[in-house]
């Protein structure tokens, strides 16, 4: 059966190639021209440039007349799912207290894909060189938020995505292996917290853990990141970890009540 056939009757292309113009644009590549959209989505120069124009028109994109970029109305479009998840308001003050009290940036994010998604967050000072704002993306294989929420994801669910996912070297002690991903998912899974040390960045520690609804299912992460030189793994574990767990299970409590209602 072709990729085509699978999708059905009701499947709109445009749609989809529309979608893909918005996701060609990234941090790496805010600012592109048409010849560089058709590239990166696969799309003729004219057929990019109608999608375009019409983003354009609708607001999502900003142009020049030869440069295109993002406008922040397409924050727009995932806000709608998060807001109604309610876990940017039930967040944001757990995240606050966290920060305030380990003295280190705190955030909370979902799994999007293959990514994370930042939702909410508090910052105690700027550590990355990457400035990280709610609607920030990683790819979630290197990141504590994102180890988090494929370890709670089923056994199959997590084969298939060491299967197609790319393991790029974004340091020196990034874990590139997926037979080494998975034992490091399986461990993530059984300890209930995930701590990746300058995998993402050297220079950085995140320690993170699940969030769960009613039903137990893990539907976000919140973590703490802190510089490697004045944190080590020992302090991480034993005066972080306490603060963020605490953190989690509040959270957890506001969105269970927010199901109730």
């Amino acid at each position: 059966m072709s990729e085509d056939q699978a999708r059905g009757g009701h499947f709109v292309q445009s749609l989809e190639r529309g979608l893909a113009v918005i996701r060609a644009f990234s941090a790496e590549q805010p600012t592109m021209t048409l010849s560089e959209v058709a590239r990166g989505t696969g799309l003729t120069r004219a057929a990019a440039r109608r999608f375009l124009l019409t983003l354009t028109d609708l607001g999502y994109v900003r142009t020049d007349g030869r440069l295109f970029s993002l406008t922040p109305r397409v924050l727009d479009l995932g806000y709608a799912y998060v807001a109604s998840a309610g876990l940017p308001e039930v967040s944001q003050p757990h995240l606050q207290d966290l920060s305030a009290r380990v003295r280190e940036s705190a955030s909370a994010s979902v799994l999007d894909g293959d990514e994370v998604l930042y939702v909410a967050r508090s910052a105690a000072s700027r550590i990355m060189t990457v400035s990280v704002t709610v609607g920030t993306r990683f790819p979630a294989s290197a990141t504590s938020m994102g180890r988090v929420l494929l370890a709670g994801r089923g056994e199959q669910e997590r084969a298939a995505y060491l299967e197609r996912v790319e393991l790029p070297a974004l340091t020196r002690f990034t874990i590139t292996d997926p037979a080494q991903l998975r034992a490091e998912l399986e461990r993530v899974a059984g300890q209930g917290y995930a701590l990746v040390d300058q995998e993402l960045e050297e220079g950085l520690r995140s320690l993170a853990m699940p969030v769960r609804d009613g039903s137990g299912e893990v539907v976000a992460a919140v973590n703490i990141s802190a510089h490697a030189n004045r944190t080590s793994i020992d302090e991480v574990l034993e005066e972080l970890l306490p603060a963020l767990r605490t953190a989690a299970e509040r959270i957890e409590t506001d969105l269970r009540a927010v199901e109730r209602r």
